[in-house]
């Protein structure tokens, strides 16, 4: 396969993806906040809560229809750039992307009209409902999606049939209710809970910069710093349990979030360090120019033990450390089987074909046998399983070292709002307004790390990407590429107008 098609449709894949995700933390950290708002002016008939959850309904508007845009673009590439992918686990992958489609999408599409458009024409209480279910039916979407995405690093719930060439469902509660994905909803929701809180938190700081609506402001930083403080620490909970995921299940991914090369027990994670650009995994160079660990940590996160073993990028290539299952095997020993596997799909097709069914019966049992290593047997030398590991490495620290920022931050709001001294504090407000940004890094560094850390595999150890791709023109990818760069950037900038034009303007009066 073409190395040029695998990274230009990689690429294109990766541009999508990111732009789309500029936009559904905040439609998620603005549904829970504004659906808060909401429910203080039905509880207390204030009208200043009415105000102020109007005002954040339209952000949140605004936001929402160009997140639909580019979330719909993202999944018609499923079709055009990763048709083999499409077919070999469409059965499965497809089931919670519909469901979402049908359920979430058509939810939200219901009550969004009520939210915005029936203010005084439907009853307070039937008003916060839609509010509360256009919130709920966005969370409901991104399950589905991240189902599907957590399905992909963890494959479970499915048997493969080689006479259609597809991966099919077996059991959909294996699937909807993998730990994997349990986690990554609750770890990718509450991440959104903590952009939308420092989203709110920084525009209503700037709405007292400029000495303008502070009841507003204040009220608003009130929902958020509690919103936001809460989903900071959930967030630690749910990362803790995600460690000990990716370590059972993608060391591979683990070792390069560490920059760990040679693994054993009692191993120390990295703080913050600068990876030897040169290191090859089977070199005795040190693979760091400089670094501040903490002693028996990375053994402690992920086995909950001091001494607990962790393998590394080198251990993990040539095999042989214990498991619990045995001593682990060679990447190498994994390329055997899967070129067998691969080989015995083929003779068990061409068998069927002409009707030799004790052949058939034959290959599918070696094929049967083999099957857990497949995606190997499309891999040509063990290096070729090693992901990005600078681009892991550092993404996991920034998103690591900004959680930790957010959580001071979020504290000190709260503390500042609670003995009312934030109205005061110009160069907290300053920080605060530019800490948007800093909330968007954050959460794109953790989708780098969950998805450049699975490659090379589209499929974590069944379907590597390069033989997931169309079999489609590198000049056409590249033509796509450039387009929806253009695409994507002048939506982002619409967005951005159009959301600083209704900032100016300020939460609209209200008479009734």
């Amino acid at each position: 396969m073409d190395t040029t098609l695998i990274d230009w449709s990689r690429a294109q894949f990766a541009l999508t993806a990111m732009y789309h995700w500029l936009f559904v933390p905040l439609t998620l950290g603005l549904g829970l906040i504004m659906s808060l708002m909401e429910t203080m002016y039905y509880r207390t008939g204030d009208l200043k809560w009415k105000r102020t959850a109007k005002f954040w309904i339209k952000i949140f508007g605004i936001n929402f229809a160009v997140g639909v845009a580019t979330g719909i673009i993202l999944e018609f590439e499923f079709g055009t750039n990763w048709s083999n992918y499409s077919w070999f686990v469409g059965d499965i992958f497809g089931a919670p992307l519909a469901i979402e489609g049908i359920l979430a999408f058509f939810m939200e599409a219901t009550f969004i009209a009520v939210m915005f458009f029936g203010w005084d024409r439907v009853s307070k209480g039937f008003h916060l409902a839609s509010t509360w279910l256009t919130t709920l039916g966005a969370t409901i979407s991104a399950l589905w999606i991240l189902v599907a995405n957590a399905w992909m690093q963890f494959p479970d719930g499915m048997t493969f049939n080689p006479d259609t060439v597809r991966n099919e469902m077996v059991n959909f509660w294996a699937v909807l209710l993998s730990p994997v994905a349990i986690n990554k909803f609750f770890h990718t929701v509450l991440s959104g809970w903590m952009l939308g809180a420092a989203f709110v938190t920084g525009i209503s700081c700037w709405f007292l910069l400029k000495k303008r609506e502070k009841v507003f402001s204040s009220d608003s930083i009130k929902i958020a710093s509690i919103v936001g403080l809460v989903s900071i620490l959930l967030l630690i909970w749910t990362g803790d349990g995600s460690s000990q995921q990716v370590a059972e299940k993608q060391p591979m991914k683990l070792a390069a979030m560490e920059g760990l090369y040679e693994g054993g027990n009692g191993v120390g994670i990295v703080g913050v360090g600068i990876l030897a650009p040169d290191k090859q995994y089977n070199d005795n160079k040190d693979p760091f120019i400089f670094n501040i660990s903490i002693p028996k940590g990375l053994s402690l996160l992920t086995t909950h033990d001091l001494n607990g073993y962790v393998p590394g990028i080198k251990n993990l290539i040539e095999g042989g450390y214990p498991t619990k299952d045995g001593q682990a095997l060679s990447v190498a020993q994994k390329i055997e089987k899967g070129k067998v596997a691969v080989s015995s799909l083929a003779k068990y097709r061409e068998a069927k074909k002409i009707g030799d069914e004790v052949s058939a019966v034959e290959a599918k049992a070696v094929l049967n046998e083999n099957f857990d290593y497949f995606g190997y047997g499309y891999f040509n030398s063990p290096e070729e399983v090693i992901p990005n590991v600078p681009m892991v490495f550092y993404s996991f620290r920034i998103m690591v070292i900004l959680g930790c920022y957010f959580l001071l931050l979020f504290a000190l709001v709260y503390y500042f709002t609670v003995k009312k001294k934030l109205e005061n504090l110009k160069w907290f407000q300053w920080i605060c307004l530019w800490s948007i940004p800093l909330a968007y890094i954050a959460s794109q560094a953790g989708w780098i790390v969950a998805e450049v850390g699975r490659q090379p595999w589209a499929i974590q150890d069944i379907l590597p990407v390069s033989a997931a791709i169309s079999d489609i023109d590198v000049a056409s990818v590249q033509l796509t590429f450039f387009l929806f760069l253009v695409l994507f950037t002048i939506l982002l900038i619409a967005e951005i107008s159009i959301m600083t034009k209704h900032i100016k303007s300020g939460p609209e009066k209200i008479n009734s």
